[in-house]
């Protein structure tokens, strides 16, 4: 029980002291005129305004609370490195017991996990929510386990108490890290493109290591070992392979003693593009849909155009030697032997023999295919002739065979069943809504794919691979009728588009491919075939683990299946003879970046109300009590601060001047002073 005098006046302070300032100028008058009962009347004056400011004695019964100290631990995956996790856990049940022992005292444990997403260690986050359920007037102190590798400290939170934190960690341990200081998106194939690297060894780490060896691996091949030096920036130019996706991994081998090799690995994945796309355009005769190949090829920016056009009709005989027709020389031995190799597809529109590219040209050509090169033929009357390009060191690597039948007769281009699933005519624009063509060139003996169909179900475009390169044959050169809006119209450009990306080796286009996605640790695997069906993917995670994924048709040709990733780190795809690699977030989580025990981050927190850092290594710190504002910690010890809070279970108030005392009082003091003033 405590008891204390209370105030509560009947009228407003200000008139309450205009009240004063009117007693006090009245006896001051009546001491200068003489009068002799003025202290009587100060007297009475003094209990009237003593009734005024209204004086109590008041009485409360109070019950103690006891003081509340929050143990937050850090669980992330920074505290498993080491001897920590056991550090950890032997500091806590220790100041558990601690707090336990103290009276009046309770405790709150708060464990703190990695944060979602590699956000790290949200240890005030964590920290603030706890607050936020308790009365900060009964919060003693506060006693945070951790390594200190916080990503929150800069947190804005109000601390009622002193915050102290019990270091986790070696004052020998020492790590190797691998960082990736600038990384392209994107970058042009065929061109070095330079990435920045660093290695660091990291706190107490041996003397005289100034090498260290890195592995770099390319979309999960067998990797490359380099010796390079420690604590440098290291600017490696790298060469992209092949369009879309190249995922590069850059390792080290786990170093003697050192904390982890989580952060002994950066994935890096770019996106290879084309520069220039170099296509050269050989047109044999004028003919009303010549201006379509060009027209397309140039409305593309990224294009790089040559175009050999033959304009002279091969019916006008007028003795002019072949060589001597052109306005100007054309570079046929520079473009054909010299520079072939340069361009990433060649058209034959309409082409035959002529007598201006010798065989010799051809027979290079037929190599550059094999070698990697794509050539598409776009056939005219001409390709069943006698003239025929296919009666050339080119026909080994054509597709089809021409019959020398050339049919005029009306037809509707149709998707074959195999089409419909091949990424080139697969979905075209219109569902099949198109209007017909008018001729098309007999072939037989199809190679490869035939994917589109005209008069009779005989071959319209064929589609090839002949060893390394890639090779089309278009048996119609009626696809111009489509831009016209002949009968409708239909997908010409969109078709052609397609068909030049898949022979120069768009991965977006490749019939047989499989791919992946990431959205944080879930993997959307895209499998695209020809086939009717497809096996489960088999997928193995960074540890090595296998699991197969069951894979959903969702298209024509297009399967997809969805697979969990465990962990973070490269995965490994696999579907028969197609197989991809995938980085599933950050090689090293940011958890991994700074692995080192240190104070820095939380060291303004825990200065901010005077608390201190204790290191496990050096013994758990004992618990004081400290009167708030004093310093809070000292040489194996931290403090608390008793916040005496209380709640109140009674309150009583006896009034000091009751009304009938005041009364009585006053009306004595005045009666006195006046009849002994009367006696004068």
């Amino acid at each position: 029980m405590t008891a204390t005098l209370v105030f509560d006046p009947l009228i407003p302070l200000p008139l309450l002291l205009m009240v004063i300032m009117v007693a006090l100028v009245g006896i001051i008058l009546a001491v200068l005129r003489g009068l002799n009962g003025w202290p009587l009347r100060a007297l009475a004056a003094l209990v009237v305004l003593g009734a005024l400011a209204g004086p109590s004695y008041q009485q409360e019964d109070r019950a103690p609370l006891n003081d509340i100290v929050l143990l937050v631990s850090d669980e992330s995956a920074s505290q498993k490195l080491g001897a920590r996790a056991g550090q950890t856990r032997r500091a806590e049940e220790t100041l558990a017991a601690s707090v336990a022992a103290r009276p009046n005292t309770e405790l709150r444990r708060i464990t703190v996990g990695d944060g979602e997403g590699d956000t790290g260690t949200k240890l005030m986050t964590a920290l603030a929510e706890a607050l936020a359920e308790e009365p900060s007037a009964r919060v003693a102190g506060i006693l945070a386990l951790s390594d200190g590798r916080i990503h929150d400290a800069d947190l804005p939170v109000d601390l009622p108490a002193p915050m102290h934190l019990i270091l986790s960690g070696q004052s020998t341990d020492w790590d190797r890290r691998l960082t990736v200081r600038n990384a392209p998106a994107f970058a042009i194939i065929g061109e070095p493109v330079t990435l920045t690297l660093r290695i660091d060894d990291l706190g107490a780490a041996p003397a005289g290591q100034e090498l260290a060896v890195l592995d770099i691996s390319i979309d999960g091949e067998p990797a490359q070992s380099f010796r390079v030096p420690i604590g440098q920036d290291l600017d490696l130019p790298v060469t992209l392979p092949h369009g879309g996706r190249n995922v590069i991994r850059f390792s080290l081998p786990q170093a003697e003693g050192e904390l982890t090799d989580r952060n002994n690995a950066a994935l890096i994945q770019i996106n290879g593009v084309r520069d220039r796309l170099r296509v050269l355009l050989v047109s044999g005769e004028p003919h009303p849909g010549g201006r379509t190949w060009r027209n397309l090829l140039k409305s593309d920016s990224s294009v790089d155009l040559v175009h050999f056009t033959i304009l002279r009709p091969p019916e006008k005989q007028d003795g002019v030697p072949v060589n001597e027709l052109s306005l100007i020389a054309f570079p046929t031995r520079e473009l054909f032997m010299d520079k072939i190799d340069d361009f990433d597809l060649i058209i034959f529109d309409r082409y035959k023999r002529r007598g201006i590219l010798p065989a010799l040209y051809l027979d290079n050509v037929a190599n550059y295919i094999r070698q990697g090169g794509a050539v598409l033929v776009a056939a005219g009357p001409d390709f069943a002739s006698a003239d025929s390009i296919f009666r050339s060191p080119l026909g080994s690597v054509l597709p089809a065979t021409p019959t020398a039948r050339v049919l005029e007769d009306p037809y509707l281009p149709q998707v074959t069943d195999l089409g419909k699933r091949h990424p080139v005519t697969v979905d075209l624009p219109g569902n099949g809504d198109w209007g017909r063509w008018l001729r098309q060139i007999d072939v037989a003996d199809p190679q490869g794919h035939v994917v589109m169909e005209g008069i009779d179900g005989r071959p319209l475009l064929v589609l090839d691979r002949v060893e390394e390169g890639r090779v089309a044959l278009l048996a119609s050169d009626h696809a111009w009728l489509w831009s016209r809006g002949y009968e409708g119209g239909g997908p010409q450009l969109e078709l052609l588009r397609r068909l030049a990306h898949w022979m120069m080796k768009e991965p977006e286009l490749e019939e047989e491919a499989l791919t992946a996605t990431a959205e944080g640790q879930n993997m959307r695997i895209l499998r695209r075939t020809l086939g009717e069906t497809v096996a489960p993917v088999t997928v193995t995670d960074p540890a090595g683990n296998s699991s197969e994924v069951t894979m959903t048709q969702i298209g024509p040709g297009t399967f997809e299946g969805n697979f969990q990733g465990p962990e973070i780190g490269l995965y490994r795809l696999a579907n028969g003879e197609q197989g991809a690699v995938i980085g599933l977030g950050p090689a090293a989580p940011r958890e991994f970046v700074e692995t080192i025990a240190s104070e820095e981050a939380l060291q303004p927190v825990v200065s901010a109300l005077r608390g201190g850092v204790a290191r496990i290594e050096d013994g758990v710190p004992r618990l004081r009590n400290v009167r708030a504002g004093r310093p809070a910690a000292g040489r194996g010890w931290v403090g608390l601060t008793p916040r005496g809070a209380y709640e109140t279970l009674d309150v009583r108030q006896t009034p000091i001047l009751p009304p009938w005392l005041v009364l009585i009082l006053a009306t004595v003091l005045i009666t006195t002073g006046w009849l002994r003033e009367g006696r004068r």
